[in-house]
């Protein structure tokens, strides 16, 4: 399946744990020549010691300087690009609407929404350079469904789906393929703080929290982050040439957010 990535030019943002460095993972396992950046340098560092194939850089995709000077390298360094995986993202606060603050909303949608513009705005011109890629931006079930004391998360991942399928059309002509993938109850860290945040909201124990979430998850089992990964690898091969504009949950059905 992955014998069109032999050599892909791959960069994956926020990839230096969990879903973005299962993703970059499973690209370097295909053959792709991949870089990642993070804003977190020792998620970074150790990153690159378990998985030595990947080139980093710190890099906070919310700030087009620090976009431009990413991709100016990557330039410099390949010529173009194959793939572009919006990966990066914050959970924001965990709060009713009347409790939320302008400062967590705006840096909210500044890293899941703004910086997954600056990023794909600066790819073009290296995914046209290669004949066309892939665009993947990782979105949430949240964008599909409406999530209490979530607002800015919520909206954030609703505007993703606005922006792949406007991007799709615009960009199609130049066989630039975007898709997004919907992460539904993903295990890991990240997950375990939201639990916590949302157990405190609620006054109610993590593991009942848990228990909730998984509850509303009709395999009522979580995500792996591999289940993500695998997804994302197969849009961006041969055997999903055709797909574009699309977004596509990997979450087990989740039936309904609380």
């Amino acid at each position: 399946m992955t014998e069109s990535l032999k050599g892909a030019r791959v960069l994956v943002t926020a990839g230096a744990q969990g879903i973005g460095l299962a993703i970059a993972r499973r690209f370097v396992d295909a053959g792709a020549d991949v870089h990642i950046c993070d804003v977190d340098e020792g998620a970074l560092k150790a990153a690159q010691e378990s998985l030595p194939a990947l080139s980093v850089s710190r890099t906070d995709v919310s700030d087009e300087t620090q976009v431009l000077a990413m991709f100016e390298a990557l330039g410099a360094r390949w010529g173009a690009l194959d793939v572009l995986v919006n990966n990066a993202g914050v959970s924001g606060p965990t709060s009713r609407l009347e409790d939320t603050t302008l400062d967590a909303w705006r840096t909210t949608l500044d890293v899941n929404l703004t910086g997954t513009f600056l990023c794909a705005r600066s790819a073009v011109p290296l995914l046209r350079a290669a004949g066309g890629g892939a665009i993947v931006n990782i979105s949430s079930v949240a964008g599909r469904l409406g999530f209490s004391l979530r607002s800015p998360y919520s909206a954030s991942k609703f505007g993703l789906a606005g922006l792949t399928q406007t991007w799709a059309m615009e960009l199609g002509p130049s066989n630039i393929r975007v898709n997004s993938v919907l992460p539904g109850v993903v295990s890991g860290d990240r997950v375990e703080r939201i639990i916590a945040a949302r157990a405190e909201a609620g006054g109610v124990s993590n593991d009942t929290m848990r228990e909730q979430l998984v509850e509303k998850v009709s395999l009522r089992r979580m995500t792996r982050p591999e289940d993500v990964a695998n997804q994302v690898v197969f849009l961006c091969s041969e055997q999903g040439a055709m797909i574009s504009g699309q977004s596509i949950s990997v979450c087990g059905n989740v039936e309904y957010l609380g």
